[in-house]
């Protein structure tokens, strides 16, 4: 039986080997979320379809998955010419063809459940979030 060649990743064949993964959502970076309020917010966020949130050594982030318009079939770019300065800018020395960015990450929520089961364990009052408040008269 014929063993078919495995291609190692390496910095001179990333580009050849590409599968355009950062191509094909975006993040936005986002003030560190410190109460039951901030995490109330990312669980509204992540019960979108196609947002993820994570945190790494840079801090937090919204991933939104959504590829480039501009991607073409062959996962080059189709205005490579006049892309974006971040384009430009970023390289392959952290390419996920090596380290997925969900094994990248310190925390990563992909699901409204996986965040709702951190926020319990984080916030042991995490439903008192519901009770309502008295009003005052």
């Amino acid at each position: 039986m014929e063993q078919i060649p495995v291609h190692q990743v390496e910095p001179v064949n990333r580009c050849e080997l590409c599968t355009a993964k950062c191509c094909g959502y975006i993040t936005q970076s986002i003030d560190t979320p410190r109460s039951i309020h901030d995490f109330d917010v990312l669980l509204w966020q992540i019960a979108h379809q196609g947002v993820n949130v994570f945190k790494d050594s840079n801090g937090w982030y919204l991933l939104s998955t959504t590829p480039c318009e501009f991607l073409l079939e062959d996962n080059r770019c189709g205005i490579y010419h006049q892309r974006p300065m971040i384009c430009r800018e970023h390289d392959n020395d952290s390419c996920e063809l090596e380290v997925p960015i969900d094994e990248g990450c310190e925390l990563y929520f992909e699901t409204y459940q996986e965040l709702d089961e951190f926020c319990r364990k984080r916030y042991k009052s995490w439903d008192k979030r519901f009770a309502k408040k008295k009003s005052r008269k």
